[in-house]
């Protein structure tokens, strides 16, 4: 095989995982974060949630560390491309619960509800595209072609 055919087909392949990859690499670089205390700004109110969520029954340390695990593993198997849909749903799913703290800790998310968004707030605001680009990708047809011999 060519050196040209290598690229070209090493392009295709990235070109049409993309947005997978590039919300892979968000996952994979936030999730890791809040493997190390302090060092993710969302890491305060992401155990407040989860608390709050859970009416307390995970503790704050145990529940940055799944919500970790989580975000890693998401952004993992969306960067190889494992069960791509089964993940598109998980990620669904974490991102509706990013959303709660809007109504959950709302004068940590708005300098003035509900139209001046705190830095956390934009935090939170940006997971509106990442929801877009999920659905995107979940309505997207399969990688392979299938194709059909009609003889005459």
């Amino acid at each position: 095989m060519s050196a040209k055919k290598i690229v070209g087909s090493l392009k295709n392949v990235i070109e049409s995982n993309l947005m997978a990859i590039s919300i892979g690499v968000i996952y994979l670089w936030f999730g890791s974060l809040k493997f190390f205390p302090a060092l993710s700004p969302a890491e305060n109110l992401a155990k407040n949630t989860i608390h709050e969520l859970t009416f307390g029954f995970i503790s704050d340390s145990l529940s940055i560390i799944l919500l970790a695990i989580l975000e890693v593993g998401i952004g993992i198997f969306l960067l190889f491309n494992l069960w791509r849909r089964t993940i598109i749903i998980v990620a669904l799913c974490h991102m509706t619960l990013t959303f709660t703290p809007l109504l959950l800790f709302p004068l940590e998310s708005f300098q003035e509800p509900p139209l001046v968004p705190t830095l956390l707030g934009q935090y939170i605001g940006k997971n509106f595209v990442i929801v877009a680009a999920l659905i995107t990708m979940g309505k997207k047809a399969p990688l392979e072609k299938k194709r059909i011999n009609k003889k005459s």
